[in-house]
């Protein structure tokens, strides 16, 4: 079932699959719904599966204002969405940019989240001079993009090193990524890289002793950044599982589909426990 909401004024656009527990979905940066489709086909049937498109993303607005993309105002906008659905509770699982916000979502409103899922993601940059230096990077690139367009921009992002792990992907599947990554707009892509960017939001270290439900982090064994600061953030997590799959880098969704897609669904049914634990 596809929908559209208008949330203050924004018009997001909203996918839902299956019944049983709701579990929100929230994609990374120039990804859609359209980056959960392959896994909700194995899941819509344990799972109510809600995908949003995040502001500046696929078919929800690209609106001009850079602050309307702060990341808290886009949590606020995902706790309304979530209010207008009716759901009172959901798992919450983001990748990358996704995870950011469903971290962010996850420290302000706890009171809908049952567990959290965080896939190749951070709690931001721990000092002020971290964030500045990120900041001018993101402007740069946002400028990349309003002045080359989308596709010169695509043609730049697939090949950083970040990414170089989904070259052993079949030309199939990099390609349905590419054409995700193409439909967006260049507004949308620059003004969430200044808005929603890792050096635009708080930094989350400080809260995650706070965080009491059960929360899973994942990451691919080949993005050692980010495995890096996985292992920093369980440790600090009251209730935080940290799973390292091998064979996989930053995009562990895509490279170890089944075993991404056993992983959070047992840890789901199971409301925050995996087997072993």
């Amino acid at each position: 079932m596809n929908m559209k909401f208008v949330v203050r004024g924004q018009t997001y656009y909203v996918e839902m699959h299956g019944k049983g527990q709701p579990i929100l979905l929230l994609h990374g940066f120039t990804g859609s719904c359209q980056t959960w489709h392959p896994l909700v086909s194995m899941w819509e049937q344990h799972m109510q599966c809600i995908a949003i498109d995040i502001l500046g993303h696929g078919q929800t607005d690209a609106p001009s204002s850079v602050q309307r993309y702060h990341i808290d105002m886009v949590a606020q906008d995902v706790a309304m969405l979530l209010e207008q659905l009716g759901i009172k509770k959901a798992h919450v699982l983001g990748y990358s940019m996704g995870g950011r916000l469903a971290l962010t979502f996850a420290v302000r409103y706890p009171q809908y989240v049952q567990t959290l899922i965080l896939e190749s993601s951070s709690p931001g940059l721990k000092t002020e001079e971290e964030r500045v230096k990120r900041r001018e990077e993101d402007e740069r690139l946002a400028q990349f993009i309003e002045q080359h367009g989308v596709a010169s921009f695509v043609d730049r992002w697939e090949n950083i090193p970040l990414f170089s792990s989904l070259k052993r992907l079949s030309e199939d599947v990099q390609q349905r990524l590419r054409e995700e990554r193409l439909q967006h707009t260049a507004i949308g892509l620059a003004n969430s890289l200044r808005g929603m960017g890792t050096g635009a939001q708080p930094s989350w270290w400080e809260a995650l002793p706070q965080l009491m439900f059960p929360t899973l982090l994942i990451c691919g064994e080949d993005d050692e950044k980010f495995c890096r600061i996985a292992s920093e953030m369980v440790q600090l997590l009251p209730n935080g599982t940290l799973i390292t799959v091998p064979n996989a880098g930053h995009v562990v969704h895509l490279e170890q589909r089944e075993r991404f897609c056993t992983l959070v669904q047992q840890f789901v049914l199971r409301g925050g426990l995996l087997h072993g634990d």
